[in-house]
């Protein structure tokens, strides 16, 4: 499998650092308002990774997190006269919710930055004890201009930052580019620490997350939405060389924004839609199968057009497989307990393509025409049939996509020979009767 590598800026062949294992971190959200339908790209495209993962036979260890700390979520306490914890408690569930619609498959874990403060403490504390950090007034700060290598993930230099920091943006900084470890403060939660009392910087608590849950080790994948690619993954990457002298991870995966009808989405143009009005408009499986029509690292545009695209090819999808189950269930021919491997050779080969999910969409299309032109054949080879439906069962799984098989009882059985028997005796007002109870029974 070859994934883009946002580190070396190149395509890769993955090799895991155990055999037969991965290792996975996604940045998770902080807790302050409900996920936005952007946030729900990242959730769909680490998740369909995670799939094909375990499809390959991988055990995947895939953790992300909560950012349960930060002045939004402090503000938004403030503005409600409750605790921050009530806060993020309440779109922690929200964004959980948004999870299972979309039919992801369950967590190793969800860390929570409340839940890892003396891990965040003693870090910083490390970084100064190496003379990578420093305190100043309560504050502690990033020696970035002692990084080794800073701004190689996202191509930035630091005589460049030098230049462009804001000047009144660095008090009780030795340098303007230096970022916050640790943030005194009076106002809302907050922890006693070597530095008096206050709370950690946003950079600095994934990594404290990701080596506490992966006990040290180097991971095999990090990823996140593209927008995370500077200052934050950056600045994750400096904080581990300087005290593990890794960057982390083998392979940083970042995956492309989102626009609505053409746009950027933002609260001032007024087009934020929230994942959970999606959802409850359109469904999970419209969701996921929209977003993966477009590559993971490409822009995404969600249009009319591209929903009314989604629908149809599900529908298409379903119909065909629909047929494919009426077809065997009526001869009482059992479904195959496992996918023909063989027959799945160049939608794998799509996917073993960076993610490519547009070209192995292409080829669920072509499976279902396959499973169709069966489908029209007097004598047909049931074994085929079979074949074909576990293999576009399978894929659509891997998308995450559910699918329910069509089972029927004797009841439905006789029902359907009703219906053909009218009809073989042009008797059309008695097959219309049939065909409505049948379509009733979503047979047909």
């Amino acid at each position: 499998m070859k994934l883009f590598n946002s580190m070396s800026n190149r395509i890769e062949e993955f090799v895991p650092k155990k055999p037969h294992e991965v290792s996975m971190y996604v940045c998770g959200p902080t807790v302050y308002n409900h996920a936005h339908i952007g946030n729900a790209r990242p959730i769909i495209v680490f998740d369909t990774l995670r799939r094909y993962f375990e499809y390959l036979g991988y055990s995947v260890k895939y953790v992300s997190n909560y950012t349960d700390v930060d002045d939004k979520i402090i503000t938004k306490a403030m503005e409600e006269n409750v605790s921050e914890e009530e806060i993020a408690s309440r779109f922690i569930d929200a964004y959980q919710r948004v999870r299972d619609e979309l039919n992801t498959k369950p967590l190793a874990s969800t860390p929570r930055v409340t839940e890892t403060m003396d891990d965040i403490i003693a870090f910083i504390q490390a970084l100064i004890n190496v003379d990578m950090a420093y305190e100043s007034d309560g504050d502690v700060y990033f020696k970035v201009a002692q990084s080794e290598n800073y701004g190689q993930l996202s191509n930035q230099k630091v005589d460049d930052l030098m230049v462009g920091a804001r000047i009144d943006d660095h008090h009780g900084k030795e340098s303007p580019i230096d970022f916050t470890l640790w943030k005194k403060t009076d106002v809302g939660i907050q922890w006693l620490s070597p530095w008096g009392m206050g709370r950690p910087g946003w950079h600095t608590e994934c990594v404290v997350m990701i080596k506490k849950e992966f006990e040290g080790s180097m991971i095999d994948i990090h990823g996140g939405g593209m927008d995370l690619k500077f200052p934050h993954h950056e600045n994750e990457i400096a904080q581990s060389m300087a005290l593990y002298h890794h960057p982390i991870a083998q392979l940083w995966m970042h995956n492309g924004m989102l626009n609505i009808d053409g746009e950027k989405m933002s609260k001032s143009l007024g087009n934020v839609l929230w994942a959970k009005d999606v959802l409850a408009q359109l469904g999970g499986d419209i969701v996921r199968w929209m977003m993966m029509s477009a590559h993971y690292r490409a822009p995404l545009n969600i249009n009319e057009e591209t929903i009314e695209q989604a629908k149809t090819e599900l529908s298409r999808i379903r119909a065909a497989l629909k047929q494919a189950y009426l077809k065997l269930a009526l001869v009482k021919y059992d479904i195959p307990s496992t996918v023909n491997r063989d027959i799945l050779t160049k939608f794998s080969s799509a996917m073993d393509d960076d993610l490519n999910t547009p070209n192995a969409i292409k080829e669920v299309f072509d499976s279902v025409k396959q499973l169709n032109q069966l489908l029209r054949v007097k004598e047909a080879d049931l074994l085929a049939i079979g074949q074909w439906v576990v293999a576009i069962e399978t894929m659509m799984d891997i998308f995450g996509v559910k699918i329910e098989r069509l089972r029927l009882s004797e009841e439905d059985v006789r029902l359907y020979d009703l219906w053909n028997e009218a009809k073989s005796m042009k008797d059309f007002a008695l097959a219309d009767q049939y065909r409505s109870e049948l379509t009733n029974r979503g047979i047909l």
